[in-house]
């Protein structure tokens, strides 16, 4: 069976959907009674209903992290073997490709191609990426007078929390546990309400890998209640958290208010695309920034949402991009031949229409989409939006949105364009498209964000870092450097 000749609608009728917490090695019952609804955002209709986790459970499955910390079973597991057992997981996720991206689909009402296609295989080759570079970690000898030698050794940190978002509910998640597991910690996975059906499967995957159990436990629930407490938690030595810049701040307070645990921060975006005159493939760049606010429903958290466009090419651009939108039609997330799927909730879906029409409210000139769409279905779908005539202070181009809504600022010059890209709060990506050598160094070099790619956008691979500046966050997903988040430093002395 391929993607193409799966019928995905049966498959959905009988895919085991996981609802408990996994604690310890198995699922177990929640100690509380409280539960929360999985919707499917394709029709609305409700999928199963999942325990919420609540303080007891959390105190569990630290708990069990801690135990399995300071046995060594993992901790102190000979990296030759730690890496063979990953290896083995991230092998698992791929050998449950069919389940994952189904679950993975069901849950957010992305296409099940993208599923398929992206997010299973990313996730498993996140996981294999930190398995190969464990025993390729090295400490380091400092440089001492002749009576001295000191080492600088890397130690886990002990229990990692693990709070994830739902828009990429499996490749966020492998980017928390990839580092995390590779340097030897235990984490607690608290998977997005909306989302913890992977998070729940691949800790099953996790134990047939061989990683002893305690080493990785699930607990699904409510952010104020699950996640606080992990935040807030004595024996929790790190939070690594993707999400919004507002919960980043409380994840801030609650280390403050507690034991000053490590906390990592991948939070919102604003990302312009800045576009000067001297672009010269337009049609390219057309293309690309469509892909780069429209994919996965513009709920991304570097979509490039804001085009900042010179005003000598603003027209031709913009009718370019606005074919590109009215091109892309919502679909079925079920039907592998869909390319835009829905939004993840209703309540996201009415957030989005609300800045839709505040932009409109605002001045600003909607030019291609604008609308929900196949309501008749019962899920969430918004037709990819652009907008013209945008000032930056206007909420559209200054807010967070999560949608597939593109707001145009027309600017003067570069200068202009660098003064724009910078007037916001956010700073976790950004895009330029020019044919000038001279301007991409100056505004690579100008744009305050964490990535900036020039003529090309959203570009990624493991072996490069990931994260912002200013309130988008701080720490690194991805690459060498997201281990630095999950270990501490050690000096050690030796007087001979």
């Amino acid at each position: 069976m391929t993607i193409q000749t799966t019928n995905w609608h049966d498959r959905a009728k009988s895919v085991t959907l996981p609802s408990r917490p996994f604690i310890d090695g198995a699922y177990v019952d929640a100690r509380t009674n409280e539960t929360f609804d999985c919707i499917f955002p394709g029709d609305g209709r409700l999928l199963v209903k999942v325990a919420s986790c609540g303080q007891d459970d959390v105190d569990a499955a630290v708990k069990s992290g801690r135990a399995a910390f300071e046995s060594g079973a993992w901790s102190r597991m000979p990296p030759i073997e730690r890496k063979r057992i990953l290896m083995r997981f991230s092998e698992l996720i791929l050998a449950n490709r069919d389940e994952l991206a189904l679950l993975e689909t069901l849950n957010v009402g992305k296409p099940i191609a993208n599923s398929y296609n992206g997010d299973v295989p990313s996730a498993a080759n996140c996981i294999a990426w930190y398995a190969e570079a464990i025993d390729k970690v090295y400490g380091e000898v400092a440089a001492t007078s002749h009576d001295m030698t000191t080492l600088i050794v890397r130690e886990p940190l002990g229990v990692v929390a693990a709070v994830v978002p739902w828009n990429y509910p499996l490749s966020m998640a492998a980017w928390k546990l990839g580092p995390a597991l590779a340097t030897g910690n235990s984490v607690v996975l608290k998977p997005a309400e909306q989302s913890p059906f992977t998070a729940l499967k691949i800790a099953e995957l996790a134990i047939e890998a061989g990683i002893p159990r305690g080493v990785l436990n699930v607990v699904p629930g409510l952010g104020h209640i699950a996640g606080k407490a992990l935040g807030l938690h004595m024996d929790v030595d790190c939070v690594g958290f993707t999400g919004s810049t507002e919960v980043g701040g409380y994840f801030m307070q609650y280390s403050g208010q507690s034991n000053i645990k490590r906390i990592g921060l991948e939070l919102g975006g604003k990302s312009p695309q800045v576009v000067l005159a001297d672009c010269d493939d337009l049609d390219f760049a057309a293309q690309t920034i469509a892909a780069g606010i429209f994919g996965n429903s513009g709920q991304v958290c570097n979509a490039g949402s804001r085009l900042i466009v010179e005003d000598k090419i603003k027209d031709k651009l913009l009718e370019k991009i606005m074919a590109h939108a009215t091109a892309l039609t919502p679909g079925d997330p079920l039907s592998p031949e869909t390319k835009l799927g829905s939004i993840v909730t209703e309540e996201q879906m009415m957030r989005v229409l609300g800045y839709i029409d505040a932009g409109r409210a605002d001045g600003a000139k909607v030019v291609a989409g604008g609308r929900r769409v196949r309501s008749e279905t019962g899920g969430f779908f918004i037709e990819p939006t652009v907008f013209d005539s945008v000032a930056n202070n206007m909420r559209i181009a200054q807010e967070e949105i999560f949608g597939p809504v593109l707001s145009t600022i027309t600017v003067r010059d570069f200068d202009e364009a660098m003064t724009v890209a910078n007037d916001t709060i956010y700073g976790l990506a950004a895009g330029v498209w020019t044919g000038s050598v001279k301007n991409a160094h100056r505004a690579a070099k100008t744009i305050k964000a964490g990535v900036v790619w020039v003529n090309c956008f959203d570009r990624g691979l493991f072996s490069v870092p990931f994260g912002g500046f200013k309130q988008s966050g701080f720490g690194r997903d991805k690459s060498l450097h997201a281990m630095d988040k999950y270990s501490d430093l050690k000096a050690i002395w030796f007087a001979h």
